[in-house]
């Protein structure tokens, strides 16, 4: 699905300008332009967008399922995404629905991924979306007669997200009918969809994954959208992605032939699929769905239903009921012999929502030896720590996440914390400004610098620091008003 099928409120359009896209005089983007137009817009969805899922261990999976993927795209992917990888994200809704934005952001909804009877399937959406993305179909699209709707382009798709379950939903005559038109404008053609079609199938085979998955998909897809046909409706993956009878057997005749590849789920994306029917259905029904699988699956299967039982009562406030289930977990799991970083921060949430930071930690310092790259983890002990009354040790771990996880806003977010409660107001404002900086937060972060040079409580060192970072934030801060004045 293109960018504009999930839109933003209005008022969020310009409400620090649009980024300086350079001369499109001659009607074309940039490989740069891309990667600063989805920055934006992408910034705008995270901070602004209720339905955007900041959950660490959701897209620490998609970001993984990403990279298998875009490994195995010819040529690399540093004109697409630059030093950056593609960047996957989760957006709470029960619609079936993936978008690609330029430059390498990708947004699944829930409800696709909990659709998904294999993760292959799943594989195979993204594959198809990350090839939109590396065959630069957005930008082939502006044609050189459209360079004078290029910023009105990229308003309105930082304009749209109001409609994003509700196509019909009013937004006022005059916007309405800019939005038809770009939206017509951004919708993938059916080139477009057969190259999307052909390069996604090739990396999911490349990558390891079932290729069946792929006219599976979309064998599943045109079934759902017959019950909407003729309708206003219909899913929008389906309005941004035409899909015919032709592409489907064209997909099918691709893999006609080849030996039949039995790939297994991985537990992750079963975890995973646990996590967001716990999180996203109520109580009753999530409890209803994961006994009923206790009933009928194999043992692995029964591990993640535990799972997903504990989580859900977890989530209800049952702590109880969540600690006999997770025994019952790690009970499975061991014989299973299954181990995930999911059980670990599972567990450790468990201890912190029964006011026992100490023991927490010490569990994720152990789990941390394990899994170094996990950021569930990480975030889990900084909060222990905290809550612990051990700042130091958290800033410790903060200080050792901004190697591991490069830009990382939330790490910064947390830093700030730690050294609120240590009393280093230079310090915790710098956190704090480096926080909002990466997120496209400029007037705030500009706000914090200015409050940590005011602080003159650091040493020599930090004070020239801060100096040298005011002044960096402060020229961003004078481009912007500029361009807010255009």
């Amino acid at each position: 699905m293109v960018v504009c099928a999930l839109v933003l409120p209005f008022r969020l359009a310009h409400s620090e300008g649009l980024p300086d896209l350079g001369d499109v005089s001659q009607g074309t983007i940039t490989p740069q332009m891309e990667r600063t137009i989805g920055q934006r817009i992408f910034n705008e969805i995270r901070l602004r967008e209720p339905a955007y899922l900041d959950d660490p261990e959701v897209n620490a999976y998609l970001n993984g399922l990403g990279s298998r993927l875009s490994g195995h795209v010819e040529g690399g992917i540093s004109d697409v995404t630059g030093s950056k990888g593609f960047e996957m994200f989760a957006i709470r809704d029960q619609t079936l629905n993936a978008f690609a934005m330029p430059g390498g952001y990708i947004g699944v909804h829930t409800g696709l991924i909990l659709s998904a009877q294999s993760e292959s399937e799943l594989a195979a959406v993204l594959a198809h979306e990350v090839s939109h993305v590396t065959q630069h179909h957005i930008a082939r699209g502006v044609t050189a007669g459209s360079a004078a709707q290029l910023a009105t382009m990229v308003s309105m798709a930082v304009a749209l997200l109001a409609a994003r379950s509700n196509p019909d939903l009013a937004m006022g005559a005059a916007m309405a009918g800019q939005a038809a038109g770009i939206q017509s404008q951004l919708n993938y053609s059916r080139d477009f969809e057969r190259e999307a079609d052909r390069l996604g199938l090739q990396l999911l085979g490349r990558a390891g994954f079932d290729i069946r998955g792929m006219p599976a998909f979309f064998e599943r897809m045109q079934k759902y959208g017959a019950l909407y046909e003729g309708k206003n409706s219909a899913p929008a993956y389906l309005r941004s992605h035409p899909l015919t009878t032709e592409r489907i057997s064209a997909v099918a005749d691709r893999i006609e032939g080849q030996a039949y590849k039995q790939v297994p789920d991985s537990l992750e994306f079963q975890l995973v699929r646990a996590r967001l029917r716990a999180l996203t259905t109520s109580v009753p029904e999530a409890l209803s769905a994961f006994k009923t699988q206790l009933v009928s699956a194999g043992l692995t299967q029964q591990v993640v239903a535990h799972y997903g039982i504990a989580r859900t009562h977890l989530r209800d406030g049952n702590l109880d009921a969540a600690s006999r289930e997770f025994a019952l977990l790690e009970d499975g799991a061991k014989a299973a012999k299954l181990a995930s970083p999911m059980f670990e921060s599972f567990a450790a949430e468990l201890l912190l929502r029964k006011r026992d930071p100490v023991a927490a930690a010490r569990l994720l310092e152990r789990s941390r030896t394990n899994y170094p790259q996990d950021r569930a983890i990480h975030y889990l002990l900084v909060e222990a720590y905290l809550d612990a009354g051990k700042p130091e040790l958290a800033l410790a771990v903060t200080r050792d996440g901004q190697a591991r996880f490069i830009e990382d806003p939330k790490n910064f977010a947390l830093q700030a914390r730690c050294f609120g409660a240590l009393d280093r107001r230079m310090a915790h404002h710098r956190a704090q400004a480096e926080a909002y900086w990466i997120t496209g937060q400029v007037p705030l972060a500009m706000e914090q610098i200015e409050l940590a040079k005011k602080a003159q409580d650091g040493d020599f060192y930090e004070q020239s620091e801060t100096e040298s970072r005011y002044r960096e934030i402060k020229e961003r801060h004078l481009e912007l008003l500029k361009e807010k004045r255009r």
